[in-house]
């Protein structure tokens, strides 16, 4: 079969969307202390490596082709991707590897500077066959919120086109389950010091999100006419978002934020992934609008209700998952005439289906996440200890530092300064 146009497209938005988890190693790293910024951009590049890993052996298999209970499809249908050699199918099972990538590693942003990367390790490859690949097969997979499916032949089936439940509600509930289960950072809400210490990496790591999100929301078009309407609403929400948080910090704060004009485009981003197809051009610039004024507003509510989720996974991430999804309720567009939310005339029958589908995501990705990183947390341990947090986890998970401070000998090849300044006498004696 010759290599066309459309199997082109899908393997460039793959890249794209691969390079996004690079991107979110970015925005994360220069969130966190400089002495955690590389445990916490590790977090993102190991979980690369790990979902590629299942994503091969098991994980595609796992969302689709024969289901078992609508719950997940047989893990062992195209075990290593044997069945697919010599097919097209490759192409898409590529492209569905980047978006479990990233989306586990969303979550890495709730427990940063204090997470044990050996826990995290294991939590990754557990948490993608357990919730992402099952939740993956019930919205996209045929499974129980498909159109034949046990609660979408019921409710209706809801528009999710590019992951508002697969990705971004899945990933929102599980970062606050595990924030909840490791505790807060010693200091939380009082030390200065927890402030990000790179906001150019930031705005860097935006930067490569948005670009990356043009691949995530448009590499399933199906036509000319879907691919541009995908691309100026993949444009318009997080414009839109971006100035709605602004104006929030001005009116809340007194002064717009470098950080919040780029979690603002983020938070854009996320609420347009669900109904980047569905809707229009002046529906996204609303979408957006709502989502960065929501998402700016919930960033706080972790200090007045007490949960540390490091880095705003879920204020921006599930808020914004949740607005989208939702929002297709009443701003989807008519398909040939039919159906579309309520302000298109299709009444509350899309609503039902939005809210149920969110409903499901929630509690689904909640309790296995729950069990999940309770299992690890009680066995190997999910939290650095006092001192190591003091010190910084870069040093006691990775033994080296993100930057070079005054010729210290910390710098990627670590070597403790007493240890340092023992070899350099040593060495000057033998000379």
């Amino acid at each position: 079969m010759d290599l066309s146009a459309g199997h082109v497209w899908v393997m460039i938005s793959a890249a794209l969307v691969l390079l996004m988890t690079p991107g979110v190693a970015f925005f994360y790293g220069g969130m966190t202390r400089a002495k955690a910024a590389l445990n916490m951009m590790m977090m993102s590049f190991v979980s690369i490596g790990l979902v590629g890993v299942v994503w091969v052996l098991w994980g595609f298999s796992m969302t689709g082709g024969d289901g078992v209970g609508g719950l997940f499809g047989n893990p062992f249908t195209s075990f290593g991707l044997e069945s697919l050699l010599g097919t097209e199918d490759l192409i898409g099972a590529g492209f569905g590897a980047t978006f479990a990538i990233i989306t586990v590693a969303l979550i890495s942003g709730a427990i940063a500077d204090r997470a044990k990367f050996s826990a995290w390790v294991v939590f990754v490859p557990v948490w993608v066959t357990l919730v992402y690949c099952p939740l993956a097969f019930m919205v996209w997979g045929g499974g129980l919120l498909g159109e034949e499916g046990a609660i979408g032949s019921v409710v209706g089936e809801a528009i999710d086109f590019a992951g508002g439940t697969v990705v971004h509600i899945n990933a929102g509930v599980a970062a606050l389950v595990l924030a909840l289960i490791i505790g807060k950072r010693k200091g939380f809400g009082k030390d200065p010091s927890q402030r990000p210490h790179n906001i150019p990496f930031v705005m860097l790591g935006a930067t490569l999100l948005w670009f990356g999100w043009f691949g995530f929301n448009g590499g399933a078009a199906g036509t000319a006419e879907e691919a541009g309407l995908i691309w100026i609403n993949t444009m318009a929400a997080p414009a839109a978002a971006m100035v709605g948080w602004l104006l929030t910090e001005r009116i809340r704060d007194g002064r717009p934020t470098s950080l919040g004009a780029a979690s603002g485009i983020v938070a854009g981003l996320v609420a347009i992934t669900p109904a980047c197809a569905n809707v229009s051009p002046l529906g996204a610039v609303g979408l957006g609008l709502l989502a960065g004024i929501l998402s700016a507003l919930a960033v706080g509510l972790k200090y007045k209700l007490g949960y540390d989720d490091s880095l705003d996974v879920v204020g921006v991430h599930l808020v914004a998952g949740i607005a989208g999804t939702l929002a297709l309720g009443f701003i989807a567009l008519p398909v040939e005439g039919e159906g579309g939310g309520l302000f298109y005339g299709g009444g509350f029958a899309q609503l039902g289906a939005q809210l149920v589908a969110a409903l499901v995501a929630i509690v689904f990705s909640a309790v296995l996440t729950l069990v999940i990183g309770l299992a690890i947390h009680k066995t190997i341990g999910f939290r650095v200890s006092e001192e190591q947090e003091v010190n910084g986890v870069d040093l006691s998970e990775h033994a080296e530092t993100a930057y070079e401070f005054g010729g210290l000998g910390m710098g990627g090849s670590f070597r403790p300064v007493a240890e340092s300044a023992a070899l350099t006498t040593k060495e000057s004696i033998n000379s």
